[in-house]
Formats: C-alpha cells, sequence, structure tokens
C-alpha cells in the first residue's frame, strides 16, 4: 500500500510541482467531517493506484496561501497535478470508484 503523505507549504513544490509521476493532492482540515470520509477512500485509492501515482495531504489551516493559489474554496477539495498543472479536481467526498472516475486514474 502507498502511504499518504502529509506535506506542507514548503515541501508543495518538491512533492507535488516537480513530481515525476501525476500527484493526488487531499486539501483538507481536522475540523472538517466531509474530510474524516474521505480519508478512507483516498486510503483505498493509495493502495491501488500508489504505483502510478502519489498521494499526499495538505491541511489548509497550516497552509492557507497554497489552497488559495489553487483556488480551494471548500473542502474537501482533491486534485490531481501533472507536470505541476491541475489536470483535474474533485470537491466534496465521493466513493473511491467514483473519485478515481473524476479524476481519471486507472484509465
Amino acid at each position: 500500500m502507498s502511504e499518504i503523505k502529509n506535506v506542507s507549504g514548503r515541501e508543495f513544490e518538491a512533492e507535488v510541482l516537480e513530481a515525476e509521476v501525476p500527484v493526488v493532492v487531499d486539501f483538507w482540515a481536522p475540523w472538517c467531517g466531509p474530510c474524516r470520509i474521505l480519508a478512507p477512500e483516498l486510503e483505498k485509492l493509495a493502495s491501488r493506484f500508489g504505483d502510478e501515482a502519489k498521494f499526499v495531504k495538505m491541511n489548509v489551516d497550516e497552509n492557507g496561501e497554497v489552497a488559495i493559489q489553487y483556488g480551494v474554496m471548500s473542502i474537501p477539495t482533491v486534485a490531481k497535478f501533472e507536470r505541476g498543472t491541475v489536470t483535474a479536481q474533485v470537491v466534496g467526498a465521493r466513493e473511491a470508484d467514483g473519485l478515481a472516475a473524476e479524476l481519471g486514474l486507472g484509465v
């Protein structure tokens, strides 16, 4: 299983923007109920697609500047980055299969 790494704003460029593989970023906060619902679904995706993509979490309370930079207005927001560009974005909690389809994983 691929581990979901927590990243900070200082790590964002190296971990996400400069990554050689697609990166799925979960913008979340500890107080967010839907974020807690989404967490195990993302773990399923990381387990299933961890060989073809990297999975990271970013706490928007601690890294608001990055969330603002990428237009995150509501959480949870899950964004797929490829070569430093957002190529897919999903707002709200989803089941793993629906989230994979919307993000274009496993296609």
